[in-house]
């Protein structure tokens, strides 16, 4: 296909992942625009908005993926031969065989049969490689070419809303499919997301699935039914150990893994030297997360060297081609359990759970908290449906034991916010941070509790919706970044206690940073600076790209774009052009 001019422009820019000068915000107005092919591409100047509406129902289809699709096997982050794992007690079917031959992919069995999570160890499943999944499924975009835990949740609500139900449904089922065969609802659908989940949406998506049937039938019962037992399953994964959070009677993050998290090897290039010379450059010296003076006799044994970080003065490296130092240090297996940990709850990297979430395992935190409460309430209502009322009251009980947990933990009356909880310290965190809305999300909050939550949105809200923290750490999760799934979460949260303006001035916000950035550049992102209403970013720990594609932005934009009042709807669809210079 031809095209223009813009998307010439854009496809170089994506490359060098950078963001696109303001000069070049004017040759994408006047260029002519593309037609849409694929999620990186769309129409734009149309009025109102009409080329979104066609960009998001470009991209469920572009961002599909399917066991009998060649792109599925693809990884950016882990180049390696092409290899399709299926479960160990399984047989591979003809169509794979097919696969194999016109893709130039391996199908392989997993060499053990798996019951939970943790019980493989990826460190032998060489190469690395694509987890079967029966059913097609939606990945975000770009980097992520696999079926994520938490993501499918937001793309399963813009699913719903697109009459997208056999495909929405589909993805849960995989996920049941991940339960019964890979131990749990996976990071991931890739052999090295087998030791950790993701945040708990599951009940949430059969909720979501199963209420979007106008007439729901014996066939829908029998589908919830099957669906029950699986959420459970899920449910038990975060009410044991590892996943307990001390004695407090509540959960944490726990990667079962060890060791530098393998996706973060080939596009995080040099973070873990980064992470290692900031703890070093710290007044303790990192002694908390590094190993030191490898050479040094009985020093504790250091990471593999590619981890290892020469620690040089100035005054020699000066003096000396290489570095000849003292020795050498490496990050702590401690360190690592931290930072797999932080993978798992979605938030990496911020430093919420302290410098680069290095302590993210030593947490109770809000957000996993508050979906375990939604999880039990789902499941109570789900008994219901299903008349197993001795079923129903139990998970009542459970329910009510979290939010009483919750609010002894993670409660802070006094600065009317919530907060996650320090296990080492005993104490709560006081870090501020957007999942404080989680509980007002899943309905624990009091009325009391949700107007003091509200009254710290100047602590969030900034022009382009609302930040995750107020700090500024150089991580992708913290300021000055929107995300489209916390901005969800938050603004239905705000909604549920009645505070229809405040989350419709949020909403409005967001979805014009969002429209007003397509209006540019004919794509949606990953994420969005919310202080400059940009699609640029700056981020300096993690990986440092902003996605196009992109799934979870898709779905969030479509829910909003549908809470919104009509009035405010017109005016976004009105909207033409960039905002006038100094607006931003």
């Amino acid at each position: 296909m031809a095209h223009s001019p813009a998307a010439s422009l854009l496809s170089l820019g994506l490359k060098r992942s950078v963001g696109i000068p303001i000069a070049a915000v004017f040759l994408f107005l006047c260029a002519a625009a593309p037609t849409v092919s694929s999620p990186e591409e769309a129409t734009s100047g149309e009025p109102g908005l009409a080329a979104i509406r066609s960009y998001i129902a470009a991209a469920w289809d572009g961002l599909t993926r399917s066991m009998s699709d060649c792109k599925s096997i693809v990884d950016p982050k882990v180049p390696t031969p092409s290899v399709l794992y299926l479960p160990a007690d399984s047989e591979i079917p003809l169509t794979l065989q097919l696969l194999e031959k016109r893709c130039k992919v391996q199908a392989q069995r997993l060499p053990m049969v798996i019951h939970h999570l943790g019980e493989a160890d990826p460190r032998n499943i060489s190469p690395p490689g694509l987890l079967y999944l029966p059913n097609k499924y939606v990945v975000p975009g770009g980097r992520f070419n696999e079926m994520y835990g938490w993501d499918s949740y937001f793309i399963i609500r813009g699913l719903l809303g697109d009459n997208r139900s056999d495909l929405a449904q589909g993805m849960v089922e995989n996920f049941f499919f991940e339960i019964e065969h890979y131990g749990a609802v996976l990071n991931a659908n890739r052999t090295y997301y087998l030791t950790r989940s993701q945040p708990p949406f599951l009940s949430s998506m059969i909720l979501a699935v199963y209420q979007a049937r106008k007439a729901p039938g014996p066939e829908e019962r029998a589908w919830l039914a099957k669906a029950y037992d699986y959420v459970r399953k899920d449910y038990a994964l975060w009410t044991q150990a590892p996943h307990l959070a001390g004695d407090t009677g509540l959960s944490r993050y726990f990667d079962f893994g060890s060791g530098p998290a393998p996706e973060s090897l080939q596009d995080e290039t040099g973070h873990y030297r980064q992470v290692a010379a900031f703890f070093v450059s710290q007044p303790d010296g990192g002694r908390n997360e590094v190993v030191g003076k490898s050479s040094a006799p009985g020093s504790p044994a250091r990471s593999e060297p590619l981890f290892t970080l020469e620690v040089c003065d100035r005054a020699t490296t000066q003096k000396a081609a290489a570095c000849d130092s003292a020795g050498t240090i490496a990050l702590n297996a401690d360190y690592y359990r931290g930072d797999r940990s932080m993978r798992e709850s979605g938030f990496d990297v911020s430093f919420r759970f302290g410098p680069h979430g290095a302590r993210t395992h030593r947490f109770a935190p809000v957000c996993l908290n508050s979906l375990l409460y939604k999880s039990e309430k789902d499941l109570e209502q789900i008994s219901h449906l299903l008349a197993k009322e001795s079923d129903a009251e139990d998970w009542r009980k459970r329910a009510e034991e979290r939010k009483e947990r919750v609010q002894k933990y993670l409660w802070d009356s006094a600065r009317g916010l919530y907060f996650d909880y320090d296990l080492d310290k005993q104490e709560r965190s006081s870090y501020e941070y957007l999942t404080a809305f989680y509980p007002l999300w899943v309905g624990m909050a009091t009325p009391e509790q949700a107007r003091a939550v509200i009254e710290h949105l100047s602590t969030f809200e900034r022009p382009g919706g609302l930040v995750t923290s107020p700090y500024n750490t150089g991580g992708q999760w913290d300021y000055p970044y929107a995300w489209a799934p916390t901005q969800l979460l938050a603004i239905e949260g705000i909604r549920r206690y009645g505070f229809q303006e405040q989350a419709d001035r949020i909403s409005y916000e967001f979805l014009s940073t969002v429209a007003e950035n397509f209006r540019r550049d004919g794509t949606i992102r990953e994420k969005y600076n919310a202080v400059t209403r940009s699609s640029e970013t700056q981020v300096t720990a993690g990986y440092q790209a902003n996605v196009v594609g992109f799934g979870w932005t898709n779905g969030v934009f479509l829910e909003l774009l549908r809470q919104l009042p009509p009035d405010l709807v017109e005016r976004l669809a009105r909207e033409q052009g960039p905002p006038a210079r100094g607006t931003f």
